[in-house]
């Protein structure tokens, strides 16, 4: 479960992570609460946050992933990680002076997605270059694990403390948390990095990758699953939120219990995903398929102590999905591509937000908190749903010709970054263009499937 830490480069990096991701959770809990303060309870305005937040990616997403090709990773990671503990230290002295406005906060939610533009694909992609192919899914997934384990205590924490000190000690502590994940970066051995060649710069790079992406139905599949259910699950933090207050009438703390409720489930998932040597599309499916019952079902509850108890396998199902989807894309995309590849990832995982959050909060404050959250987890479901069948009619247009290079041995005559090898004689039994055409078809239904 935990074999990707013999690698020193990724020990120095999961435990600055560690520390990192506890802050930025607190700061996210602190963020959301603030809003609530100045706005009287806006579930509107809370939504407006969350959608700043990562409009930038649905902007300038793309370009986030090219650059992660063309420049070193671990200095490109450097100077973002600087830049977001400069913009928590600003937001934390304007909100413990008694300065901060519902603007600063939506500047600083704003300006925080320009920098995750291109420091989440730049993250991603970086974990290879630590660990190899051979671990990749085992560091994936315990990136997820630390990440998660952060999002169990950071909301609990920064609940106690809003409710003992107020919202702006919150920002300073996490912008002191900056310097554990900058400080293993600086100390990492570069001469144990497997650090790809730069891609030059050329015209028409953002297009190659779309092409790229568009020709392979092994990664179209998961990255249309997460984007169909980023849209809702981006902004699941607003509906914990609006449920705490707006239908239990819980506190700062209890709404910090509720958040890390959800986040027991999502360490439970990644622990168990770290286990598992291989992604499964199978697994990817189902994990999306239950992510939106649960949610539905969340928004039923009957009182507090069952609306938490929802939020546990609801967590569980959203780190399973992105965990697998996450692993399959990374191992299914080459080297000279893997940058851009996770922009686009990127892009549909996180640019939902900017469509769900104002949703949910609109619908919450017109309908009700309970119906915005069964609405979302419906909407989820049929996302999943139409994710599948665009794969299986992309699959099924695609002619042999068009077949690229990261195809399976037995199609294309050689072997996918994630995919093991052909038997050494099929590609010679396979010579007219018959049985080639129906090797694909086969393949293709397996990949939709």
């Amino acid at each position: 479960m935990f074999r990707s830490l013999r690698n020193y480069n990724y020990r120095l990096f999961a435990s600055g992570g560690i520390v990192s991701n506890v802050g930025t959770w607190m700061q996210r809990t602190a963020q959301d609460w603030l809003v609530l303060q100045l706005t009287g309870g806006s579930g509107s305005a809370l939504g407006v946050t969350v959608a700043l937040q990562f409009l930038p990616v649905l902007l300038f997403g793309l370009w986030g992933g090219m650059l992660a090709d063309r420049y070193p990773k671990r200095r490109v990671l450097i100077v973002a990680q600087t830049l977001m503990g400069a913009l928590a230290l600003t937001m934390g002295v304007l909100t413990v002076t008694g300065s901060a406005q519902v603007w600063h906060v939506y500047a600083m939610a704003f300006i925080l997605g320009v920098i995750s533009c291109v420091e989440v694909p730049t993250r991603q992609s970086f974990v290879v270059e630590m660990v190899g192919r051979e671990d990749l899914p085992n560091a994936i997934a315990l990136n997820s694990s630390t990440f998660n384990l952060a999002r169990v205590f950071g909301p609990a924490v920064a609940g106690v403390l809003i409710y003992w000190m107020g919202t702006g000690p919150i920002f300073l502590l996490n912008a002191a948390s900056f310097a554990a994940v900058i400080a293993g970066l600086a100390l990492m051995r570069t001469s144990e990095l497997c650090t790809p060649e730069p891609v030059p710069r050329a015209k028409g790079q953002l297009r190659e990758g779309l092409r790229y992406v568009g020709r392979r139905p092994d990664l179209l599949l998961p990255i249309l699953i997460v984007g169909s259910m980023a849209i809702f699950t981006q902004s699941f933090s607003t509906s914990i939120a609006l449920m705490a207050t707006g239908v239990f009438g819980a506190g700062a703390s209890s709404f910090g219990v509720a958040s890390s409720a959800f986040a027991v489930g999502a360490l439970g998932g990644a622990l168990l995903a770290a286990k598992r040597v291989r992604p499964s599309r199978r697994f990817l499916i189902i994990g999306a398929i239950c992510f939106g019952v649960f949610q539905a079902v969340a928004g039923l509850a009957p009182g507090y102590p069952a609306f938490l108890a929802f939020l546990i396998p609801a967590g569980m199902a959203v780190v399973t999905v992105n965990t697998t989807a996450n692993a399959t894309v990374q191992m299914g995309a080459s080297p000279e591509m893997r940058g851009r590849v996770m922009g686009i990832y990127v892009l549909v995982f996180t640019g939902g937000a900017p469509i769900g959050s104002p949703l949910v909060g609109w619908l919450a404050e017109a309908a009700g908190p309970r119906v915005s959250v069964v609405v979302a987890g419906v909407l989820s479901l049929v996302g999943v749903g139409a994710a599948v069948l665009v794969t299986r009619i992309v699959a099924a247009r695609m002619r042999p010709e068009e077949t690229p290079d990261g195809v399976p041995g037995e199609i294309a005559g050689g072997t996918s970054g994630g995919e093991p090898e052909a038997t050494p004689n099929l590609r010679e039994t396979l010579r007219t263009r018959r049985e080639r055409v129906g090797a694909l078809a086969r393949w293709k239904l397996r990949r939709a499937a």
